[in-house]
């Protein structure tokens, strides 16, 4: 379980966080949903330690990852895959070597070990036959799916996406949201999607966190997002379901 508690973050005085509370249980798909410049995504960096509170807890399966070493902190981190918004593959790396990056760094595999890991995560994410391939080389859709392959490579309990259908077209992202649904399925993990895509959330998520000018402003099930009327968090799912209709 991942627990958030009275979360504050502030970049030049500006408030960006201002008492976030949040509990993430084990096996859920939960969204963090919210405006452009809520403060989802400085959320998401604090829960794997990328970024430091000025004040407030998160704790990791018990553990406040704020308080201890940063050998420690590397070590939790190896729970965690991350699917970061513009898939941030190496361009320099073929599409093997960017999934088998992890299992090198962290790890004391065989080559031989690391090619049938590599094999197992492209199989997973239904790109097989791509990994001479560079990421120039990938369609923006298939290189967040290799990305994705590269995050669940060290078989994490959590996996975290960040904004994982931003700028693909309605059938390339209808792909990444079964894909990371299969996942969750497959892989038994704990999945936290940061997205303003509402299309995602109802497909994907069992539930949602609505962040709102650095608060949590609602939480709760899918079932009684529909069933809200708190017409903040109306007005901004309508918004979305117009913007996809059109």
């Amino acid at each position: 379980m991942i627990s958030v508690q009275n979360l504050h973050k502030s970049f030049r005085g500006k408030a960006v966080l201002n008492g976030v509370d949040l509990e993430i249980l084990e096996g859920e798909t939960l969204a963090i949903i919210g405006r452009s410049g809520s403060g989802k995504s400085v959320l998401m960096k604090h829960i794997i330690g990328l970024l430091q509170p000025d004040a407030g807890k998160i704790t990791v399966d018990g553990i406040d990852i704020n308080a201890i070493s940063y050998a420690d902190l590397r070590r939790i981190r190896q729970n965690f895959g991350v699917l970061f918004q513009g898939g941030a593959l190496f361009d320099s790396m073929s599409s093997f070597d960017n999934v088998a990056f992890p299992l090198r760094t962290f790890t004391s595999m065989t080559e031989e070990e690391i090619e049938h890991v590599v094999l197992e995560c492209l199989g997973m994410v239904e790109l097989p036959e791509v990994g001479a391939k560079m990421p120039s080389e990938l369609s923006g859709g298939m290189q967040k799916r290799v990305a994705l392959a590269r995050a669940v490579a060290l078989k994490p309990r959590y996996i975290l996406y960040d904004e994982p259908t931003s700028g693909l077209d309605p059938e390339t992202s209808n792909t990444i949201d079964d894909l990371i649904q299969n996942l969750s399925d497959q892989l038994n993990v704990t999945s936290i999607v940061v997205t303003h895509d509402m299309h995602s959330v109802l497909n994907i998520a069992d539930k949602a966190a609505f962040v709102h000018d650095g608060r949590m402003h609602w939480a709760g099930t899918i079932d009684e997002l529909h069933r809200s009327d708190d017409q903040i968090l109306r007005s901004f799912v309508k918004a979305n379901e117009y913007l996809i209709g059109k």
